[in-house]
């Protein structure tokens, strides 16, 4: 199939095509029903039940191709979108705009020195060596250090009206000037860099922060907190098409969240158990046969489960589900 002929009145959807939130990624479309089948070593896969391509790209390019409009829709992580802002600033044009916080990819960026050094402080590292990935990160971040570090060099000048610069002896003055940390940048393994003797520190992701303690390091400042983002063009082709997908995946993202807890209780006790249990909105009550009781359904976070059947059944409340959720739209 010739598909850049098949392009034609299809929104583009850009997805990672490979690395930490390519199959998060996959499993959010098949939730969302967007049903494809991505042949063997292509970058594009035409969806069968909407008008969507689907374009498989590294997730550091995504930024660049949903920024500049030559795809309409993308998820990628938020520490790429910075990264690639802090190189080309967005316009009224160009640029993203994030839909959804996606909920999984969670990770953080941060500076990080060998664990036996002396250093406890990113300002320690101006003037060093630095390799990382996020070069332009990096880069801005220690811009901002080096103009306020007190570091500055000796050079030989006359001290004119005003300098700020502090006089010594033999002609030379102290003048206060950006110390340059050199940013190198390496694709992969940054965390062997220190114990190769390259940087002095480093700037990589932290998930676990298990890879960071393997090699030795220690973080010492953050410079930016990241987790999977759905972002979009400013100019996309289908504004409603967006809007649908984008109401999909949120009611997928809902559905992961939260479970669907039903539970009996005397109707005496009802406004402790709806205490416990409100709901999105309100829990749902319905009367039972049985004289003075109801039976109750309402959503629960997911993570919160637990405890709150421990309080249910503190309050008196019998015969306790809880169902998975597959899907869902809520506002």
């Amino acid at each position: 199939m010739d598909l850049v002929n098949h392009l034609e009145n299809r929104l583009l959807f850009a997805v990672p095509k490979k690395g930490r939130l390519q199959q998060a990624c996959l499993d959010l479309l098949h939730g969302s029903d967007i049903q494809f089948h991505r042949h063997s070593r292509l970058d594009i896969a035409l969806v069968k039940n909407l008008p969507i391509a689907l374009v498989f790209l590294p997730a550091a390019d995504i930024p660049t191709f949903v920024g500049e409009g030559r795809v309409d829709l993308g998820i990628t992580g938020r520490d790429q979108v910075a990264e690639h802002e802090a190189a080309v600033p967005p316009s009224d044009s160009t640029g993203v705009e994030q839909i959804l916080d996606l909920g999984f990819g969670n990770c953080k960026l941060q500076v990080q020195v060998p664990e036996g050094g002396v250093m406890t402080s990113a300002e320690e590292l101006v003037g060093k060596n630095v390799v990382t990935s996020f070069v332009n990160l990096t880069a801005a971040y220690f811009a901002r250090l080096e103009a306020n570090s007190p570091r500055g060099h000796l050079q030989n000048s006359n001290v004119s009206a005003g300098d700020a610069s502090r006089p010594l002896q033999n002609g030379q003055i102290y003048r206060k000037t950006p110390t340059r940390t050199k940013i190198t940048y390496v694709g992969g393994s940054v965390e062997a860099a220190c114990a190769l003797g390259v940087a002095d520190g480093i700037v990589d992701l932290v998930e676990s922060g298990e890879t960071m303690k393997a090699a030795g390091l220690k973080a010492i400042a953050t410079v930016v907190d990241s987790s999977a983002i759905l972002v979009k063009s400013k100019h996309p082709s289908d504004p409603k098409l967006v809007q649908l997908i984008a109401s999909r995946i949120q009611g997928v993202i809902t559905a992961q969240q939260y479970v669907l807890c039903q539970y009996n209780i005397r109707r005496s006790a009802l406004g402790t158990a709806r205490d416990i249990t409100p709901g999105r909105r309100a829990p749902t009550v319905t009367p039972l046969e049985e004289e003075g009781w109801v039976a109750v359904s309402s959503m629960v976070e997911k993570k919160k489960i637990a405890p709150v059947m421990d309080q249910l059944t503190t309050v008196g409340a019998q015969d306790i589900l809880v169902l998975a959720i597959s899907n869902s739209r809520t506002q």
